[in-house]
């Protein structure tokens, strides 16, 4: 039996974006039976133990899914060899990946929208210096791209 697919994503406090991402990886693995290990990290520290944004839990709760349980913490090395996948959720925290990852791990390393067709080498919005719209798109963006991300895993 082969091991189930691991995905990491990273954003930069582990609060906003990255704990979106991983609700929306579970919420449409679980739809079609996929087991995969999802979790999310931050490559800065300062939320580390921390619950995500409560605009963030808002968010989710709107779409029938708790996210208050989840903690941030920041990537380690060894998540380069814990994880096949480490989507970062920017550009910015895909430099900062590519910079610290282990010599030889082997983790991929890709933006999340380089899964989404048509919209490969671009950011997930950031919603953390603005209003509920901003969730909202983010929710968007990242609920799309797990879609996109099942299918590829499944194949």
């Amino acid at each position: 039996m082969s091991q189930a697919p691991s995905v990491l994503f990273v954003c930069l406090g582990n609060i906003c974006r990255s704990p979106l991402a991983e609700a929306a990886l579970r919420r449409e693995a679980e739809a079609v039976g996929l087991d995969v290990v999802v979790d999310s990290a931050g490559t800065g520290a300062w939320h580390i133990g921390k619950g995500p944004d409560p605009r963030s839990c808002d968010e989710a709760q709107r779409h029938g899914i708790d996210i208050r349980a989840y903690r941030a913490r920041q990537v380690s090395p060894s998540d380069f060899h814990r994880f096949d996948r480490i989507l970062a959720l920017d550009a910015a925290n895909l430099a900062d990946l590519e910079r610290i990852a282990l010599p030889g791990a082997p983790a991929r390393l890709s933006l999340l929208l380089d899964h989404v067709p048509g919209l490969s080498g671009q950011d997930v919005a950031d919603p953390y210096y603005g209003g509920p719209e901003g969730f909202e798109e983010t929710w968007r963006q990242v609920s799309e791209a797990a879609r996109h991300l099942v299918a590829e895993l499944q194949r």
